[in-house]
């Protein structure tokens, strides 16, 4: 089992990871589309994308977690 302390400090650094991957990605990706994106702004739209994850995540989550105390 994992303590809170590591679960915090995998959950952080997924998240940082995804957040270079997904700013890698936009500035490949939204050119591709025709979207001429200043730094700024992919790290703008970056990071809406990460806080929308964070969100998606802690949801899925928890409702796992309420499955597993009620079922």
């Amino acid at each position: 089992m994992q303590s809170r302390r590591m679960s915090a400090i995998e959950a952080v650094t997924s998240t940082a990871i995804g957040f270079g991957v997904s700013l890698a990605a936009g500035a490949v990706v939204f050119p591709a589309f025709g979207w001429n994106l200043t730094i700024g702004e992919n790290l703008g739209v970056t990071a809406i994308y990460t806080v929308i994850s964070i969100v998606r995540g802690y949801a899925v989550r928890r409702l796992f977690n309420m499955r597993a105390n009620h079922g």
